[in-house]
């Protein structure tokens, strides 16, 4: 009877931990834009070597900020608009950087 209980006990919590994960499909979908957008100036020849490497970091950064935020299993309105406010700047570094004149030399 012990075994048993120790059992359902066990599968609960677990069931419980893994609806403890917050979930961020706003932020994941804004992520994956962005780098498509990095990738995209790269292929293009719009963003150099550089530059991608910065912008690149740049997101692993806001990576790293979503994943300590939801290392708890909830996310607060004050985190979530700590890291919409860095992907608008990361959003704003992408376009500034696409569109300066290092990337490709233009004839």
């Amino acid at each position: 009877m012990m075994q048993i209980l120790f059992a359902v006990s066990a599968l609960l919590l677990m069931t419980g931990i893994s609806y403890a994960q917050a979930e961020t499909p706003v932020i994941d979908q804004r992520q994956t834009n962005q780098e498509q957008r990095i990738d995209q100036g790269i292929a293009s020849g719009q963003l150099n070597e550089r530059e991608a490497n910065r912008l690149n970091k740049q997101q692993e950064h806001v990576n790293k900020m979503e994943d300590r935020a939801k290392s708890d299993g909830v996310m607060t309105k004050r985190e979530r608009a700590r890291i919409g406010a860095a992907q608008d700047r990361a959003s704003r570094h992408i376009a500034r950087e696409k569109h300066d004149r290092q990337g490709r030399r233009h004839r």
